[in-house]
């Protein structure tokens, strides 16, 4: 009930942020405060959740060799899904198109931020042996401290090593992790509370920075996108659920409020660790979730990678340029290298875009205009990052043979009663529900 009572609110709080975006602009562009408060609030979670229970998932099995196994079936698996996500975003720009005829000019301060925006991204992502480089921290108190998930897994991966070569030694310290592991969930449930604010404050000065008249001036290019993300959950994740035997609908039931979370906040973190706590009471073991989720927000950004394929042929189309199939192919590797291990830098859809166009040498006019509805396409594809990654957990969890379908069902069962219980209760009078 207390899970009710929160998804009313964030629902509540969707719909005031926008109302009072709309009618009070300038008052509302104050509010994003609240909405910063609240993900920092978030992002001191995920370090120590993402190390304990990382840790005690490995450790605690004392299975060394399957998580060599696990790893290699997890890689194989983002790079087929995230392949589909960028045909089916070419295909849908190509269909579509999406920049053709669209009469909107770019202004000069937008043309300057994405300018910068090209030479961060030829920085950041220059080889695939750069990108390797980087998953290994120099400090894991820094990687701690900017939230570089990846270096984080990496370390954690080492320390659980290092706890199963000590053996009954190192067991204080595994209990330990295990009870930080069980404080920072609790931690997570305190902080979950604070979700309505942050919302409405995201919501409220999104709507208030904007207008709502922006959705009429790019409505092609944010419908097109939303329809091309639409048709990959329906077709591609809910095709692989029903292949490995998943609910895929009992799924997302059971995700509806981070899914929420991570559409209005537009931010993956947010939703990251009761998505990873959801995911171990659906039946997913620990040491699955804990490796597969955080990892797949660098190999595994589904929405994000639908959305650079289309944004580049909308880049190029905006401008009068026509690429070929072959063109497409070439620009669509040059993506799935690009896309990988920038996950932590803000922006990172258009400064990947503004990278690769600039070395393709196009024009990247068309990223600065899309700076403007950027938040509204962000919205839609982090919400289909955080489904496909824990569409993965399951997927990777039963390849292994590991995932618990009895827990499922319990999980499933206990979600149903309780709906019954609340509208049992709601139909009651207080003096029925004083009897009960």
């Amino acid at each position: 009930m207390k899970t009710s009572r929160l998804t009313t609110f964030i629902f509540g709080a969707l719909f005031l942020g926008i109302i009072v975006g709309w009618l009070f602009p300038a008052f509302s562009m104050k509010l994003s405060p609240l909405a910063t408060i609240f993900l920092n609030m978030v992002k001191m979670i995920i370090a120590p959740l993402l190390f304990s229970t990382l840790v005690v998932g490995i450790a605690g099995h004392g299975d060394i060799k399957s998580l060599g196994k696990i790893g290699l079936k997890t890689i194989i698996y983002f790079e087929i899904v995230t392949t589909i996500a960028l045909f089916i975003g070419l295909a849908m720009g190509n269909i579509v198109k999406p920049g053709e005829g669209l009469n909107v000019s770019a202004s000069e301060k937008d043309l300057q931020v994405v300018e910068s925006m090209s030479g961060t991204a030829t920085s950041s992502s220059s080889s695939m042996s750069d990108m390797i480089v980087h998953m290994f921290p120099t400090s894991v108190v820094k990687s701690m401290a900017d939230g570089n998930l990846i270096q984080i897994v990496v370390f954690s991966i080492f320390f659980a090593l290092a706890i199963c070569g000590v053996g009954k030694t190192a067991k204080p310290v595994l209990d330990l992790l295990n009870a930080v592991a069980k404080v920072m969930f609790k931690f997570t449930e305190y902080v979950m509370y604070f979700a309505p604010i942050g919302i409405f404050g995201a919501i409220a000065s999104t709507v208030g920075a904007n207008g709502i008249g922006v959705l009429k001036t790019y409505a092609k290019i944010i419908f097109s996108l939303y329809f091309a993300l639409a048709l990959f959950v329906f077709v591609v994740l809910f095709g692989v659920c029903k292949l490995v035997k998943i609910p895929f609908l009992r799924l997302m039931d059971a995700l509806k409020e981070q899914i929420l979370l991570a559409f209005s906040t537009t931010s993956s973190e947010a939703a990251l660790p009761k998505s990873m706590e959801i995911m171990e009471k659906f039946g997913v073991p620990r040491n699955i979730v804990s490796f597969v989720m955080p990892t797949g927000y660098t190999f595994n950004l589904d929405g994000s990678t639908l959305h650079l394929a289309m944004a580049v042929l909308f880049s190029t189309q905006l401008v009068g340029i026509h690429l070929t199939i072959e063109q497409q192919i070439v620009m669509m590797l040059a993506l799935m290298v690009a896309s990988k291990g920038i996950a932590g830098v803000p922006r990172v859809s258009l400064i990947v875009l503004a990278g690769t166009l600039t070395s393709f040498n196009y024009p990247i006019i068309g990223v600065a205009i899309l700076l403007g509805i950027d938040h509204i396409l962000d919205m839609g594809r982090t919400t289909i990052n955080l489904i496909g990654n824990c569409v993965a957990t399951v997927v990777i969890a039963r390849w292994e043979n590991q995932f618990d379908d009895e827990k499922m069902y319990k999980y499933i069962s206990k979600e149903k009663r309780r709906k019954q219980l609340i509208s049992y209760f709601g139909k009651k009078t207080k003096e029925q529900k004083a009897e009960v």
